[in-house]
């Protein structure tokens, strides 16, 4: 059977592109947010709503079928019945089994097969894409597992959303207008006594609703809340066992589910109070419209076939009535949880391309600061003030500063992870904000002392560097880089080897030199035109810094070079050193005149003897 519909199922797959990008901005209102993730559904959207109800006219039209047979019998006999009624046994029949089926599993095939698989990816790729487009400080300032949490979540319940909307909502009016019609036909006294039921109804709706609303927003905050925290634990476990915080980190989890309590009883105890009274207004319905049709028929303006239709409708309506309610109060909650979500995920972008920005396909490297300030919008240092400085292609310069002096700051003005407050960074004489932000950074290659692991296996974590690079390249690169021997030998908790095996979350599994060496492999395969040391060998030790020396001079020939260190001596090699001093250059020039002039940089290499600058100056 599966075999015989396939072509159908794949089609109805496949109506709906689940990773169409979205146009624009998401709108930060509930119903343009809405049209924004679902735009290019709305045809099928359509469709399976009027399925859905044809679906509800036909619970109507059961029921007056029902009562039409009951009187066609009652008015033939027992012995003429099937003999005189043959076109109404066939109609019956093949309501039943050809065209009932038909509509009902269509709307099943739509709500299973077309909306629910593809419009889950479609919303949240459009999140997922907007949240990757944020500056790092939108993350720096929230949780990691909150931002995840929030897209599956909002994605989730405006799927629900569509999906109920379509199976209660459709087939919940179409089922009503289709009683209103019909129980008029019959008599409009009782046609009239389910229009006031129905207004009492939505009354009721209309109290609790936006209650149900605003407790579920407040619900899906304090849920959200709970996994932040957990995962912000989870994430930095290391650091809480070192610190024996096992306890505190319980007790501050502990607090935020406490809350999250609070509000699932809140929502528990309004809700209770819901189905109390949907339960005493569905029971209404049944006891006036079967009651007052029996009254009809005493005085004979009714039928019996009539009467049982009158009582199937109502039922049918008053046991949908509790289907609808609930299904509607997930509405509200799941609309609660799209707005938490909106909250989140859509602020606009801090940092955007500029309008006619550019790719740069290649670049020479050459490097320009021209009076440029940034504190990072305070005044507690940290930031460059009035830098001006130039670094021209394949010129190796180092960096050298106390902690907070603005080293780390000049590299992410250059990667525009921030943008200047006063002044400019160029790129071959390109300012970096006329420049597409990704074709930047790919003319950049950088290794930073705290290096970032994908928790995915070491060939994947090296190809990062260059995704089109052969299986002999990303070797090579790791080779380069001191790393292919360990990487051999790592195994993985499933038993993965070698290249293959999983590094763990953030490269957990590694040692920090580890890390540092995959990370050159990465940065060594990207053969970008500039690269950016940050700290690139601090995690190594001596031996294996040692032997990565002449590889990492091997790497640089012809390159743009970049290098901060802590350590002077990996930096004597460079063609110039800039030495920064609270935001501003103080000296540069080559590591002998450096030395000769016997200034600042000339302390810090008498005061380390070849070691370390002195970081007792506040963090950068």
């Amino acid at each position: 059977m599966t075999t015989m519909f396939r072509p159908i199922l794949l089609w109805l797959a496949d109506l709906i592109d689940g990773f169409a990008p979205a146009e624009g901005a998401p709108p930060r209102a509930l119903w343009p947010f809405l049209r924004w993730c679902l735009a290019g559904t709305w045809p099928v959207i359509w469709v399976a709503t009027a399925f859905s109800a044809i679906a509800g006219a036909m619970e109507v039209a059961s029921a007056w079928l029902l009562g039409v047979v009951i009187d066609a019998a009652l008015t033939a006999g027992p012995e003429a019945f099937f003999a005189d009624h043959a076109l109404l046994i066939g109609v019956y029949v093949g309501f039943y089994l050809i065209f009932r089926p038909f509509f009902f599993g269509a709307s099943a095939a739509f709500n299973g097969i077309v909306l629910p698989p593809n419009l889950a990816p479609l919303i949240q790729s459009r999140l997922h894409r907007w949240s990757m487009g944020h500056a790092v400080s939108f993350f720096d300032n929230d949780f990691a597992g909150r931002i995840a949490q929030k897209q599956m979540q909002t994605a989730t319940a405006l799927v629900n959303v569509v999906t109920e909307v379509i199976n209660a909502g459709a087939f919940a009016i179409a089922t009503l207008v289709g009683a209103v019609v019909m129980l008029v036909a019959i008599d409009w006294r009782i046609g009239l006594m389910l229009l006031v039921w129905t207004a009492g109804y939505a009354w009721m709706i209309g109290w609790f609703m936006p209650r149900i609303r605003v407790l579920s927003k407040t619900r899906a905050a304090a849920r959200a809340n709970v996994t932040g925290q957990i995962v912000d634990t989870i994430t930095n476990i290391k650091t809480v066992k070192l610190f024996g915080h096992v306890e505190y980190e319980d007790e501050t989890a502990i607090e935020a589910m406490k809350g999250y309590r609070n509000a699932a009883l809140d929502f528990g105890y309004l809700s209770t109070g819901f189905r109390f009274a949907l339960m005493a207004t569905a029971g209404i319905l049944p006891v006036a419209l079967v009651l007052g049709a029996v009254a009809l028929w005493q005085v004979g303006t009714v039928t019996a076939g009539e009467i049982a239709a009158t009582g199937a409708v109502s039922m049918r309506i008053a046991q949908m009535t509790g289907w609808v309610s609930f299904t509607l109060m997930g509405i509200y909650a799941n609309v609660g949880e799209i707005e938490d979500g909106m909250r989140t995920l859509t602020p606009p972008h801090d940092l955007t391309d500029a309008k006619g920005a550019v790719d740069l396909p290649s670049s020479t490297g050459r490097i320009a600061f021209e009076g440029v300030s940034f504190a990072y919008g305070r005044e507690t240092g940290g930031g460059v003030d009035g830098i001006d400085l130039v670094v021209e292609p394949g010129q190796k310069v180092g960096i050298v500063g106390a902690s907070g002096a603005g080293k780390s700051t000049l590299v992410a003005l250059l990667l525009r992870l921030y943008d200047t407050e006063q002044g400019r960074v160029t790129l071959d004489g390109i300012d970096v904000r006329t420049i597409k932000q990704d074709s930047l950074r790919r003319q950049i290659a950088m290794v930073t002392q705290d290096t970032a692991m994908f928790n995915r296996s070491a060939f994947d974590n090296i190809l990062y560097g260059r995704p089109a690079a052969s299986e002999e390249e990303v070797y090579a690169a790791a080779k380069r880089a001191e790393s292919h021997e360990f990487i051999e030998k790592l195994i993985d908790h499933r038993g993965r080897r070698g290249y293959g095996a999983y590094l763990g979350e953030r490269g957990v599994k590694l040692s920090g030199g580890q890390r540092q060496r995959i990370a050159l492999a990465r940065a060594f395969l990207k053969d970008a035109p500039v690269l950016v040391l940050d700290e690139a060998t601090s995690a190594l030790d001596s031996e294996v810094e040692a032997a990565i020396q002449d590889t990492l001079l091997d790497v640089m020939e012809g390159k743009t070079v970049i290098a901060i260190a802590h350590r002077l001596s990996t930096l004597s090699a460079m063609d110039r050193i800039v030495v920064l001093d609270q935001g501003r250059i103080v000296e540069d020039g080559t590591h002998d005149s450096l030395l000769t002039n016997g200034g600042l940089y000339a302390r810090y290499w008498n005061r380390q003897s070849g070691g370390f600058i002195g970081l007792s100056d506040a963090a950068e």
